[in-house]
């Protein structure tokens, strides 16, 4: 085995090598090498485990590009071949940016037991439901029996409590059979408070130049920043190369700071890229600030990669159905022009005056095709940030949640599910970490005061309702069952026909900019046109989020059928299979007559105009 690693700390490096099923070790010194890097042939086989030696110390370190620690963050680091793995995907070409689905999985809570075996167990239900891409949350190795992922310190190490490395190639071996594409969520902006050994190998691995939300900075740029990004570059690389990702969801990139003239994020994006080929990679990049040239390319001195969540769909269709917008939620009403806006341009903000922020948030997007968004209802942040975890069918009525999802999934965008969203899961996704009692304590500080931004939460931290992060039972409420996919058999039959009606639709499959236009019927609702192909082949979909209305006519060209054809209703939110009460006719003596709470889909026909209109002359 080859072994090096990057020291330029330390005065001698050696390598200790404990034999595979043994307590026997053996120590060898690495040689010094140009630039702080020690190297050394040892001999060591797959299973065996070793640790570093620095400078003769006592403590023995784990590996900083560890494949694998059996044992957790603290304990030894194991050789693993990933070459042995026999693959089954030769034929699988990856994943384009256009016409995805995602759903979001946290390996942990998915299942009861928590692993990548029974998560895997799973993956012919979502392929039946329509999910073509899953987005793993964070799985590099962490401190604690739990935790969200994001306080990961062994980069290149799958988290050693989900089962081994293998078991994460047959997940993903598994998800390629049924045609599903597996991206991993990176997190390369901070690494996690406990666990983390760089420091002793390097202290240039951080950066004292910038202030980071999480804990100090990483060094993209400053003195000594070239392994630094080697080791990140290498990284992203790695898991698309040795699991066969389809690509990446890049953790909070605002906090990636980086003054060179190749930003780290261009940087990985290209290494993914370069990591498989003949297979498509999709990158996906969370950025709080809306940060448009991420997905625009070099050329335009972009970053290159392929979407970008997309918050502001999420706050404003969370107001519409909840009527709350407190905290950063203040900045948007839930109005139908809001709706609109989400569904022709992505960003509603995009560089003009944020009041939350007290400054401009945002930057143009006009221009950019609907598939660079990533739109949800909920995610792993958005369910947590709240006094119980609930999800968003929980915070509004059962009609109103069957209205917005299916307005949600028949505009353009890339949407992206939560796990066990398919069939409403009544376990809340709560907030949870194990540390030791001392960061235990200053987590739950730290939680407490980002709740603070909330003024309705106040009134469940004074009553000692706010869940305890580092309780097992916080971890183990937080877990799904899928049982309740048949329990909930009406979530799941809403989920299942939206997606296949949106496999349907051109203008969702393939969309375009200016592919979709919308009006405003009264301030919550709204119907949106899809411009699908030749005129024959376009859509109404007609979203009402308030109360029953009607309307003699409306003075909008959005939606006239063309000359010969009529609207045709092809689907109701408010069918029964769904748990609804019915849809009446729309189109009554003439009258748009819509029902409040419901999402309607049209589709053309032959016939002339709106369907049996009331034909009023006027009289002399």
């Amino acid at each position: 085995m080859h072994v090096r690693v990057w020291a330029p700390a330390a005065r001698e490096v050696t390598v200790v090598v404990t034999a595979r099923g043994t307590d026997t070790a053996r120590e060898v010194p690495l040689a010094f090498e140009e630039g702080g890097y020690f190297a050394g042939l040892v001999d060591a086989r797959v299973g065996d485990t070793y640790r570093f030696r620095l400078d003769q110390s006592d403590r023995l370190l784990p590996d900083p590009a560890s494949r694998f620690q059996p044992s957790g963050p603290h304990g030894p680091s194991e050789i693993i071949d990933a070459a042995a793995f026999r693959w089954t995907d030769h034929a699988w070409t990856g994943v384009r940016p256009v016409g995805q689905v995602i759903y979001e999985l946290h390996v942990g809570t998915f299942t009861t037991a928590g692993t990548y075996a029974t998560a895997a167990e799973q993956l012919p239900a979502l392929a039946a439901v329509g999910i073509t891409v899953i987005e793993l949350m964070p799985l590099a190795e962490f401190e604690g029996r739990f935790g969200w992922g994001y306080d990961g310190v062994d980069l290149f190490a799958p988290s050693h409590l989900y089962g081994r490395p293998d078991d994460l190639r047959r997940f993903v071996d598994r998800a390629h059979g049924l045609g599903i594409g597996v991206i991993l969520d990176v997190v390369y902006n901070h690494l996690g408070p406990v666990g983390n050994y760089l420091r002793q190998f390097s202290p240039s691995y951080f950066s004292r130049r910038y202030e980071n939300e999480w804990g100090d900075a990483l060094n993209f740029d400053d003195e000594d920043a070239g392994p630094v990004r080697d080791l990140f570059i290498a990284n992203a690389a790695y898991w698309i190369d040795e699991f066969h990702v389809d690509g990446l969801r890049l953790d909070a990139t605002q906090q990636i700071f980086d003054a060179t003239d190749d930003h780290l994020v261009g940087a990985v994006t290209r290494a993914a890229r370069a990591a498989a080929p003949g297979r498509s990679v999709y990158v996906v990049a969370e950025n709080e600030p809306q940060q448009t040239r991420l997905v625009r390319p070099a050329a335009e001195g972009g970053y290159g990669v392929d979407a970008l969540w997309n918050d502001d769909f999420h706050h404003a269709a969370t107001v519409a159905m909840s009527g709350r917008g407190e905290a950063y939620y203040s900045d948007t009403t839930g109005s139908a022009q809001e709706l609109i806006a989400c569904a022709k341009y992505g960003y509603l903000f995009q560089g003009q005056h944020y009041h939350w922020q007290r400054r401009p948030r945002g930057s143009y997007g006009l221009d950019l095709p609907p598939h660079c968004f990533v739109t949800y209802l909920q995610n792993h942040d958005q369910v947590a940030n709240s006094a119980r975890g609930l999800r968003g069918h929980q915070l509004t009525s059962p009609a109103q949640w069957r209205a917005m999802t299916a307005l949600w999934l028949l505009m353009p965008g890339t949407p992206m599910l939560f796990q066990g969203q398919e069939f409403s899961a009544s376990a809340p996704f709560l907030y949870f970490a194990d540390f030791d009692e001392a960061l235990n304590t200053a987590v739950r500080r730290g939680r407490s005061e980002f709740l603070q931004q909330f003024p309705s939460v106040a009134d469940f931290e004074q009553r000692g309702r706010i869940a305890e992060p580092s309780s097992p039972d916080t971890f183990r409420r937080s877990a799904i069952d899928h049982a309740e996919r048949d329990a909930h058999a009406e979530s799941y039959a809403l989920h299942v026909d939206l997606l296949r009606l949106r496999r349907e639709i051109q203008a969702l499959q393939q969309p375009q900019r200016g592919g979709c236009d919308g009006t405003v019927l009264t301030p919550d609702a709204l119907a949106l046109r899809l411009f699908d192909g030749e005129p024959r082949a376009h859509r109404l979909v007609v979203t009402n989020l308030g109360s029953r209305f009607e309307r003699p006519s409306v003075a909008d060209p959005l939606v006239a059928p063309p000359d010969g054809l009529r609207w045709t209703l092809r689907w109701s939110s408010e069918h029964p299979a769904y748990g609804g009460g019915g849809t009446p006719d729309i189109w009554k003596a003439g009258t748009w007559c819509v029902p409040g709470r419901i999402t309607l889909l049209f589709e053309l026909s032959a016939g002339a105009g709106e369907p049996t209109p009331t034909v009023r002359r006027r009289t002399a």
